[in-house]
């Protein structure tokens, strides 16, 4: 079966004609609820995508994604000499060549740089003594040469600093492949580790690394092994197994080096078990075994472990153990910082004489030094009303200097080196934008007022001379899951929008924990309506408050944010005059009833269990291609990656054809399927600002045909 018995295509008409997917209806029931899937048929297994010769379904599949992708190459034609001229402007605020504050570490500088019309970065070292000069590591660019995809991870050096470790990815599905390079020989070994996550970690011996492991169908990260350089993999030892589904696992080293730890974690709960990295025939041990609803992670310096935990305290609490006193288990913890109702800590940085924290306060991300010896503390000031301040690389713990990345909507990122000791501030870099004027813009924080009355934060940015009487269009941007706060950053390309008379708008939603742990678990299971009402309050607010208005608003969200779209437009879709879907999240409960798709198992405390009646129904209520009804639906452009792992290509696909064969408009809906990209879309610095490119051409031309 081929494309003409899957799609009706226009043959000789000037206007491009939609392609109509074939309806094949699927009945599933739970719960006594039968629903129909028309377009189920186009889920395809991986061993179906990576067939060599395809099957009639691997077939019909593809040819339906080429019919979406020609019809949305042939609407988005006339719009290529626009795309060119922001493809120019977006690429023309990125320095041609560019390079990071160096780190040291370990006797050497690190440091990253970007060539000039170069996608991907060289790493390089230098030796920390003088005359020495900088040592190439590995050029990205050259490992990227033929490929469709590259992405590289898990860079590390040994810590007697002869062997490189790597991670790369050519397709784009997360499962890395290890590589080992001798740094004085320039040999790699052939033995090899595939099908690893990004985490690795080196043992004290520098022959030995830790690395974990996944499963190749639900790309589950559950088993820590140990891998001796010069052997096979097959030898390697597993120290680990995570045998509940519902939790994912992440490697890591403490700030002291001295310890390897393992952390087991998902939405309530973590564990973590930790070896000495000298121990290298030893097994992991639990620092606190597991404890339903109990988060906690760890960190070690000056012989005690730091331990930031949620027990009693719905924001977090800090504490300290005496390393040699772990075994005593919660009865030897000694509190820190205590938890606060209206303050969350976010992240710690540990230093042999400071403690340094990120607390998130009313939305915003602070620094707050303590100096342990002197018991002393404050807070470093940013001057600004919309920012957001974070631990930077701190690889020295024995040094007064913090280092931080700090931005703003106006405020390109910096590094900054702060004194602890004197309060000196060095900006390091400030990233170069070239053109850029901050002068020529304002921000401004402002606070929606949601259905329920609470408030909700909105941070905008304009050109000078922006005029709040309802004839500016602009671009809302929202995520809202996962805890995952928005702060309001510096982002170069919304400044093609601005200078053509845009607003920008950030939203930070419930769902998020921009406000705290509760903004988070507002936002969640049986409260996620939420976060799609505050979505929408806070564009109903715009409008109201004369920012915009509805011919003129346009919304954008990618992943769990590409379902915050498609909920927003079934709920109130004349809300908005075009939404951005980024590989949305749509298809809510056949995803999540499913154990068999990547990453379903440990997302259940995140948006339920619908294998359980009350969250099948409350997910039912608004997963987006479930609610799919005959009304007017906005302009719509939706993206989506034939490899994605995290949100199946066949999500945003069913999604676009069933609101093709729906909705009762005229207007534009476009679906482009990147066929050898992932998740995160197109790899290379430049090349994934032609989506933007492309993305801001079909806003700006919606609103010149309107």
């Amino acid at each position: 079966m081929g494309l003409m018995s899957l799609l009706v295509l226009a043959s000789c008409s000037q206007e491009p004609k939609a392609p109509v997917a074939k309806v094949i209806n699927y009945e599933m029931e739970e719960f006594g609820n039968k629903r129909v899937d028309p377009y189920f048929w186009m889920r395809l297994s991986d061993d179906q995508k990576n067939a060599k010769t395809p099957d009639a379904q691997t077939q019909d599949v593809l040819d339906y994604l080429n019919a979406e992708n020609q019809y949305a190459d042939a609407y988005l034609a006339p719009l290529k000499g626009m795309e060119n001229e922001l493809y120019d402007e977006l690429t023309g605020r990125l320095a041609p060549d560019d390079e990071s504050v160096p780190y040291s570490h370990n006797g050497y500088t690190y440091s990253t740089k970007y060539e000039t019309g170069k996608d991907y970065p060289l790493y390089y070292r230098t030796a920390l003594k003088d005359g020495a000069l900088p040592e190439l590591l590995m050029d990205v660019n050259k490992m990227a040469e033929g490929k469709s995809f590259c992405q590289v991870t898990g860079i590390a050096v040994s810590p007697d600093n002869q062997w490189l470790a790597w991670g790369d990815d050519y397709v784009s599905r997360r499962l890395y492949t290890y590589h080992f390079k001798n740094l004085v020989t320039g040999e790699v070994l052939s033995d090899t580790i595939v099908n690893a996550s990004y985490s690795i970690e080196w043992a004290a011996d520098s022959k030995h690394v830790y690395y974990v492991g996944k499963d190749v169908q639900t790309l589950r990260a559950e088993k820590v092994y140990r891998h001796e350089l010069g052997t096979p993999q097959s030898q390697d030892e597993m120290l680990f197994f995570e045998d509940d589904e519902t939790f994912n696992l992440g490697l890591g080293k403490t700030a002291s080096e001295k310890y390897i730890y393992i952390l087991s974690g998902q939405t309530l709960t973590s564990e973590v078990n930790y070896i000495a990295a000298d121990d290298v025939k030893g097994q992991f041990k639990p620092f606190l075994p597991r404890e339903r609803g109990h988060l906690y992670r760890i960190d070690h310096m000056n012989g005690k472990f730091y331990i930031l935990s949620n027990e009693n305290a719905l924001n977090y609490k800090l504490m300290t153990v005496d390393e040699n006193q772990v075994a005593q288990g919660k009865k030897a913890w000694k509190d820190l910082i205590p938890a606060r109702d209206n303050v969350m800590i976010e992240n710690i940085a540990l230093f042999k004489d400071y403690l340094v924290i990120n607390e998130r306060i009313n939305g915003l991300l602070s620094l707050r030094i303590i100096n342990e010896k002197q018991k002393q503390d404050y807070y470093i000031d940013f001057g600004e009303p919309c920012y957001s301040a974070r631990i930077g690389e701190n690889r020295n713990p024995d040094t007064d200097v913090l280092r931080y990345n700090y931005s703003s909507m106006l405020t390109p990122s910096q590094v900054i080196d702060y004194n602890m000791a004197t309060g000196e501030k060095v900006v390091r870099k400030t990233t170069e934008v070239p053109g850029y004027d901050a002068s020529q813009y304002e921000e401004e924080r402002i606070w929606a007022v949601a259905r329920d009355g609470v408030k909700v934060p909105v941070n905008v940015i304009y050109k000078k001379g922006f005029e709040k009487n309802g004839q500016a269009p602009m671009l809302l941007y929202a995520y809202g899951s996962y805890g995952s706060s928005t702060d309001p950053s510096f982002n170069s390309s919304v400044f093609s929008l601005l200078d053509r008379g845009f607003a920008y708008a950030i939203a930070q939603i419930r769902g998020g924990a921009d406000m705290g742990r509760q903004w988070y678990e507002d936002g969640k299971l049986m409260k996620k309506m939420n976060t799609f009402n505050d979505f929408n309050d806070c564009a109903r607010y715009l409008i109201e408050n004369n920012y915009t208005a509805s011919d003129r608003l346009f919304a954008k969200g990618g992943s769990a944010g590409g379902l915050l779209m498609g909920a927003c437009i079934n709920l109130e879709p004349e809300l908005y005059k075009g939404v951005i879907a980024n590989v949305p999240f749509v298809d809510v409960v056949s995803t999540m009833i499913d154990e068999t798709i990547p990453l379903t198992t440990f997302e259940w405390d995140e948006w339920g269990d619908p294998r359980t009646e009350p969250y099948y129904r409350y997910m039912l209520s608004y997963s987006p291609y479930d609610n799919v009804k005959a009304q007017e639906y906005p302009n719509l452009f939706v993206t989506t990656g034939y490899w994605d792992s995290q949100v199946q290509y066949w999500e945003p696909a069913k999604w676009v054809a069933k609101l093709r064969a729906n909705k009762t408009d005229n207007n534009v809906l476009i679906m482009k399927c990147d066929m050898v990209s992932g998740h995160g879309g197109a790899s290379g610095r430049f090349n994934r600002l032609r989506q933007t490119a492309t993305e801001y051409a079909f806003m700006l031309n919606l609103l010149e045909t309107k």
